[in-house]
């Protein structure tokens, strides 16, 4: 079985964050691990607190992962400082890890900071580099690259920018823009448009970390980029047009809805 690590910050109700890559991987047919990044008490309507794990015992979580089950991809999500930044760089470089993707998680999607001032600077600099794929979303292009993405001809050359800066990859997901929901790929110099239709479904939290983290279990199965992209875009669809309700006072399920069968439908 195909293995996969997530580096990233937990969420304590299971809809983003480590508890979404977990779940995401393991449908997607590969063998999920963790190292915590950080601590959150937060919900979908926002962030209460955050408690960010010590440098050095991420660094003993990385070491503890890849000394025993090595993983065929790697996705990291929130990292909180340039401390935990320059931990996971090292460790990654140290490993040879590969199959490398960046979701770069700044804010909650309530607003709320997840990563410490100068971080991003560290982000572009030390971590960056090493990817496969980087994942951003409008906000997050618009921060990385330093400019305004307002269309397709801005996602276009903040793609190109970013693709130059980093020397991997580039997914910029079409969310925040007002329409559908297109995703750019840019790899390898060319560019590749995942159209998407807006799913109108207000329990959207954590949809970034869903997509990136099946992306990475289908480039740990041996996908290339492009096509990982595909099954985690059709995947993540897939889970949205299902319009399961968890809300407050929802009472029972009111879907019958098996993740496991959007990924059965993807399966060789």
């Amino acid at each position: 079985m195909k293995t996969a690590l997530s580096i990233a910050g937990s969420d304590s109700c299971g809809g983003a964050g480590i508890q979404a890559d977990i779940k995401t991987m393991t449908m997607n047919g590969v063998y999920a691990m963790s190292a915590v990044t950080a601590l959150t008490a937060q919900n979908t309507t926002g962030v209460l607190e955050v408690s960010e794990s010590p440098p050095e015992f991420l660094k003993r979580q990385i070491d503890a992962v890849f000394g025993d089950i090595f993983p065929d991809a790697v996705k990291i999500g929130m990292v909180p400082s340039v401390k935990h930044i320059k931990i996971i760089a090292e460790r990654l470089k140290f490993y040879g890890a590969k199959n490398i993707v960046i979701d770069p998680v700044m804010a909650a999607s309530s607003g709320s900071s997840l990563m410490e001032s100068g971080a991003v600077s560290a982000l572009i600099g030390e971590l960056m580099p090493l990817a496969t794929l980087v994942t951003p979303n409008i906000p997050e292009a618009e921060i990385l690259c330093g400019m305004s993405v307002s269309g397709r001809e801005d996602m276009l050359e903040a793609a190109r920018r970013l693709g130059a800066m980093c020397g991997c990859a580039v997914l910029i997901k079409g969310g925040h823009l007002d329409g559908g929901a297109d995703d750019l790929l840019y790899a390898d110099g060319r560019f590749r448009w995942f159209e998407g239709e807006r799913i109108n479904n207000p329990n959207a939290h954590g949809t970034g970390c869903t997509l990136s983290s099946a992306i990475a279990a289908n480039l740990a199965k041996g996908f290339n980029v492009s096509e990982s992209v595909r099954r985690a875009k059709s995947y993540i669809n897939g889970a949205l047009s299902a319009m399961l309700d968890l809300g407050k006072g929802s009472g029972p399920l009111k879907h019958n809805f098996n993740l496991n069968g959007v990924f059965a439908e993807e399966a060789e």
